[in-house]
């Protein structure tokens, strides 16, 4: 079953909210919606761009039925901390899986492209420079669907011209959520998520398809850390 049904079947609907990620794509927020129940955005763990149980703590109100985490980018979301916030408040955790991937085959990737991409990852950690690469949580393991990092500096104006500018250089690359879902027309909401603005404006994901070679991953190496991480702003 999907995660409207999901909740639904779980008696979450008409009157009650359910917490989801701000950042990551609308889908979460939509099948709270399509159950009848409110979406209310909690803030994000900097390290795995996944919701943050102490942000959803402070999120919770007497209409709180769920916590629908998204696991991004491959990393997975914090189980033990959501479970344990759930017990307190009497919640249910329903995973919305599945959405906040690639538009790639490696959505269904074997173990040996999990493992190229992993090796790909560790390549691209020890030896880029200028950008701050990946975090995993203790005891994770990331999948790497995307591989995603924070350009230092004045935030978007910064993130932006270093993506042209790596693209100018021949490297794919992409923002990988332009716009956190309470900022949409659709779920506005007047509140401010920090780490959930500051991912928005800093984050850059870079290739690492399982078939890059090393010769393709040194050309990712070598624009990144020639560009240093921060670029002016044009006049």
């Amino acid at each position: 079953m999907g995660t409207a049904e999901l909740l639904t079947a779980a008696g979450v609907g008409s009157g009650a909210e359910a917490i989801v990620p701000s950042y990551a794509t609308t889908e979460a927020a939509e099948a709270v919606r399509a159950a009848g129940a409110l979406p209310v955005f909690a803030d994000i763990d900097p390290r795995s761009f996944c919701l943050h149980p102490a942000a959803v703590t402070r999120a919770v109100t007497s209409r709180t039925a769920a916590i629908v985490p998204v696991p991004l980018f491959g990393h997975p979301v914090d189980h033990a901390g959501l479970r344990a916030v759930a017990r307190a408040h009497g919640l249910l955790v329903i995973e919305h899986d599945g959405s906040d991937r690639d538009d790639t085959a490696e959505h269904d990737a074997t173990r040996a492209s999990l493992a190229a991409r992993q090796a790909n990852a560790a390549y691209l950690d020890a030896r880029l420079t200028g950008v701050l690469t990946p975090a995993t949580a203790p005891g994770a393991e990331h999948r790497y669907h995307s591989y995603v990092v924070r350009v230092p500096g004045n935030g978007r104006p910064d993130r932006d011209a270093f993506a042209r500018a790596l693209r100018a250089r021949g490297v794919r690359c992409r923002v990988p959520v332009q716009t956190p879902v309470h900022r949409t027309p659709a779920f506005r909401r007047e509140l401010w998520l920090e780490e959930t603005e500051r991912a928005a404006d800093e984050c850059l994901a870079l290739p690492i398809d399982a078939g890059m070679t090393r010769r393709e991953l040194q050309r990712v190496v070598s624009a990144c850390n020639a560009l240093g991480g921060l670029l002016p702003v044009a006049a």
